[in-house]
């Protein structure tokens, strides 16, 4: 899941990688065939009681109540204000809910959830320990479960099937990824053991917190701690897979429904790319020498990208590719950006500065068909 395979982090600051940090190697197999890294930044909270669904459901975004079992969605905490407090997944199991999340938030958000169990019959515990984990992404991700014999992995995202794997139960969740199949495989330490050196010999890639780190930047997908942080708003944030507007009364429900109803918010979350010297720093973005948004994670692309443009004069959900000046050209080690940008600055055609260079707004995730074009590479069919 977005959150999960990325790096945690309980850092505020801005992500800036060293061109070398995120292999070539590594990226390529991700996004042409597979690879594969162990889970050690997620944690598991485990919510049982005869009032866990109708007491988690008043306080996460999502709606917990419509969950069969084995499916799960995506959700944010809020405050009485409407500011995210945390995010993860919730999936439904017979007789106890699961929430999936960064191992970073699992301390603030056990407490958080205790405060609000008042007069409801309902325990919270952190089963973190007693479970491991390992990525499968990738175009090949669906054969190589297949070759496995957890061929009968979920279908639809954040949905998991329990198997049996050489006599060990081991959960295969499909998790989200908007340009590359991805799935989770969770089990006692041991068995993914078992299961990481069996994939280790099928020659799928290893990869490291960094390229999974520039995959994360590439699909646009928000990491909580470093793109969103406690003083956001949801749909600020881009991700409405987060948000119910039918299922009733949650906490922060009023901020969410009245940005609802008025059409949208000041600031938006986008891509950029970054034409320049290097950034460092706190990235905050201008125009006309005025304060107009910010960058939050910023890697280099570890191959060329070649004559690929920035998007120009085109508009994808809430964000803007128009821009005065962006068809420089992406050359090797090019940098791209997530970050937030005032709406009115998408629309103003004027240059959007970050110290020491240009930043070119583009729609997320983003655009790799001329990556795909020029290294020859095999095409593949985004997971939405």
């Amino acid at each position: 899941m977005s959150q999960t395979i990325s790096p945690e982090s309980t850092s505020n600051t801005t992500r800036v990688h060293d061109p070398q940090c995120g292999s070539k190697v590594e990226l390529e197999a991700l996004l042409t065939s597979g690879g594969t890294a162990p889970l050690t930044s997620t944690g598991w909270i485990k919510v049982t009681g005869p009032d866990r669904v109708r007491w988690l459901n008043g306080m996460v975004t999502n709606s917990v109540g419509d969950l069969a079992s084995g499916q799960g969605c995506y959700n944010f905490l809020l405050n009485a204000q409407g500011r995210i407090q945390g995010d993860g997944y919730v999936f439904a199991q017979t007789d106890h809910l699961l929430f999936e999340t960064g191992r970073s938030q699992l301390a603030h958000l056990v407490s958080l959830l205790d405060r609000f169990i008042i007069m409801d019959d309902v325990e919270l515990e952190d089963i973190t320990p007693s479970r491991a984990g390992l990525l499968l992404a990738g175009p090949h991700a669906p054969e190589i479960l297949r070759r496995l014999h957890l061929e009968a992995a979920p279908s639809s995202t954040s949905a998991f099937t329990r198997l049996d794997w050489r006599s060990a139960p081991v959960v295969v969740l499909r998790a989200y990824g908007p340009l590359i199949p991805r799935f989770e495989l969770w089990s006692e330490a041991a068995t993914i053991a078992e299961l990481a050196a069996e994939i280790a010999g099928m020659d799928v890639t290893q990869c490291t917190p960094a390229t999974l780190e520039t995959l994360r930047v590439l699909e646009g997908t928000p990491l909580f701690g470093v793109d969103i942080r406690d003083r956001d708003l949801p749909q600020e944030t881009g991700a409405v897979r987060a948000l119910h507007f039918s299922k009733g009364c949650y906490l922060g429900q009023e901020i969410v429904e009245r940005i609802h109803s008025r059409g949208s918010v000041h600031r938006t979350f986008a891509g950029f790319y970054l034409a320049g010297e290097d950034a460092s720093g706190g990235l905050a973005l201008s125009v006309d020498e005025k304060a107009v948004g910010e960058l939050t994670s910023v890697v280099n692309i570890p191959f060329s990208t070649g004559d690929a443009q920035p998007q120009t004069g085109s508009q994808t959900g809430s964000q803007t590719g128009s821009q005065t000046g962006s068809q420089s050209r992406l050359q090797a080690g090019t940098r791209i950006g997530l970050g937030y940008i005032r709406r009115e600055a998408l629309a103003g055609n004027k240059p959007i500065h970050y110290r020491g260079g240009i930043a070119h707004p583009t729609s997320l995730p983003f655009d790799l068909a001329k990556i795909h074009s020029e290294h020859q590479l095999p095409r593949f069919t985004p997971d939405t």
